[in-house]
């Protein structure tokens, strides 16, 4: 499943018309069949809570604020598939109230001394950065055993996910906590991932489907006659995101170094007190001292938290370019997008470096 955290995602856990239980045999091992075994459960669960939208608009008894949201919702996912080109199926069209704040919890780990990510693979979706599960307790409990093992660790709550048209993907009651035009943007977003889905690639797939969210609400907002509103503070995240990707680089050129183990230690301690330290400075000179991610520097920090940051922003200028090229037709812009994703990765990249440069 592709899935939003300060978003991220998780990998589908079976394939169309085959059965789950052989699927799961198929993949053998007693750990990977209790942990597809929790994804599979998971999933029923939503299933089993999902209702049609359009009963429960019907239903006198539904409460109005939540009529509301769900009436906005549908609009928002019309215009998905008639303004946008995007697949016009049955995600989106259900709503369940699964009774917790995420669907889904998403674990990163890495090594003591290292950015890279532990990497996880999966039928369909291919490796990705993370493991996602519906238990918080899971994830924590997961965290745990590698952490005897000196792995740095980080727990992040999900919101949403799509499984990639898969299944029909339902809005959930933990969508509903955000303001309407994230909620909007993040419907185009997870219907992009339905669109097109490059297996081990989640820098390209994120920008790809963060730039169909921007431009899709860009193009809503016109539509639907309302002011032209950033729902998720884009330039806070942008200069918060330089931060971190530049305290990342300067602690994988540390790891890289030859210093003892306790030398590393405390050189990885300073370079996190650095980067608090420029958050503040930012917050005061850019932000009037009020900033969005007070509570993210303020936490324990350490090598698996800075994974997600990066992914959702850095090829969406390459996207823009490509946009300006097919003229702003959706149609042709999937098809070339189509074409860069069946590159191999090496050309990939470069394809993207020389739009981004053009851009």
């Amino acid at each position: 499943m592709a899935c939003r955290t300060a978003h991220s995602f998780i990998d589908s856990f079976c394939w169309r018309g085959v059965p789950l239980l052989a699927a799961l045999l198929w993949l053998g091992g007693c750990s990977t069949l209790d942990y597809y075994g929790h994804l599979a459960r998971g999933q029923v669960q939503v299933w089993q809570a999902s209702q049609p939208i359009n009963a429960l608009l019907g239903d006198p008894q539904v409460d109005p604020e939540l009529r509301r949201r769900l009436a906005l919702a549908q609009r928002a996912r019309d215009f998905a598939s008639a303004q946008l080109g995007l697949p016009d199926n049955r995600s989106y069209r259900l709503y369940a109230d699964i009774q917790r704040p995420f669907v889904v919890w998403n674990l990163f780990a890495t090594a003591e001394f290292s950015v890279k990510p532990e990497l996880h693979c999966f039928p369909i979706a291919g490796c990705v950065a993370y493991r996602g599960y519906y238990s918080l307790g899971r994830a924590r409990g997961a965290a745990a055993l590698l952490k005897q093992r000196r792995f740095d660790t980080y727990v992040g709550g999900v919101e949403a996910y799509s499984t990639l048209g898969w299944f029909n993907d339902p809005i959930l009651n933990s969508m509903l906590r955000w303001n309407d035009e994230r909620l909007v943007a993040v419907i185009f977003h997870e219907l992009a991932h339905q669109q097109l889905y490059v297996a081990d690639d989640s820098a390209f797939n994120e920008s790809f489907a963060t730039f169909v969210e921007r431009e899709g609400l860009r193009q809503w907002q016109q539509a639907q006659g309302l002011p032209a509103v950033d729902p998720s503070g884009a330039k806070q995240r942008e200069q918060f995101s330089t931060l971190v990707l530049a305290s990342r680089a300067r602690l994988e050129q540390l790891y890289a170094s030859e210093l003892p183990a306790d030398a590393m230690r405390a050189a990885k301690q300073a370079e996190f007190e650095r980067l608090r330290q420029e958050y503040r400075t930012l917050r005061e000179r850019e932000w009037g001292g009020r900033g969005r991610y007070d509570g993210w520097i303020a936490a324990p920090l350490n090598n698996a938290k800075l994974l997600p940051f990066g992914l959702y922003d850095q090829w969406v200028p390459a996207f823009a370019a490509l946009f300006a090229e097919a003229g702003g037709d959706w149609p042709r812009f999937y098809r070339r997008v189509a074409v860069l994703g069946e590159l191999p990765l090496e050309a990939r990249t470069k394809a993207l470096e020389a739009l981004r440069k053009a851009s």
